[in-house]
């Protein structure tokens, strides 16, 4: 029996809400946000986001909203790093690397690629295991909540990447909070657009 569109997708909202209102919330928040902080905004250096897949998609869009929003950052596909794009870093900036299952073979390798150019680089993980290689190797790990997907196949990347985007989400809005991000600072780097009239009608 094919269960009623209405049906499933009351059944998906509340079950990836569900997700979200269970991510935990401790200090680990407040340690990426400073860390964060420190090193781009005074250290001068630029955040530099990486994951594979839906993650690497998540991946690429944290690193263009914080660039949006004053905080330097560019997004570094895990395996073009093992081609030279690995040059793009600099000794000031921090990582952050996103894996549900933390044992993403091109993000573990990434890390001691990281690690080979510069071996105190600071690293942020966002996983779903706790116990993963790559949660051990980070400097600071934000968990997801142990929510199963949404996908009828229990397989394809939902709920956990819902659940990645949101905290990505709270990097970005409270890294805006603790530099003081204004509309004019935001007009200034989004000129084009709706968005960028909007920002520039906050300071008329």
């Amino acid at each position: 029996m094919v269960m009623d569109v209405k049906e499933s997708m009351r059944k998906i909202l509340r079950a990836e809400s569900e997700a979200i209102l269970a991510i935990p919330v401790d200090d680990s928040y407040e340690a990426a946000v400073e860390a964060i902080v420190e090193h781009v905004h005074r250290r001068k250096g630029k955040l530099v986001t990486a994951g594979m897949g839906k993650a690497g998609q998540i991946a690429m869009n944290i690193a263009t909203t914080f660039s949006s929003t004053g905080t330097p950052a560019v997004n570094l596909h895990p395996s073009e790093a093992q081609h030279g794009d690995l040059g793009v870093l600099q000794p000031d900036d921090i990582v952050l690397l996103i894996s549900n299952s933390g044992k993403t073979r091109e993000i573990i390798q990434l890390i001691e690629l990281l690690h080979g150019l510069y071996a105190d680089i600071p690293i942020i993980v966002i996983t779903g295991a706790p116990d993963s290689p790559l949660a051990e190797a980070a400097d600071i790990t934000l968990l997801t909540a142990p929510a199963p997907e949404v996908c009828p196949l229990g397989l394809t990347p939902t709920t956990s990447t819902t659940m990645m985007t949101v905290i990505g989400d709270v990097l970005v809005v409270n890294v805006m909070h603790r530099i003081g991000f204004t509309a004019a600072d935001y007009a200034k780097r989004h000129h084009g657009g709706y968005l960028g009239q909007a920002a520039r009608s906050k300071n008329i």
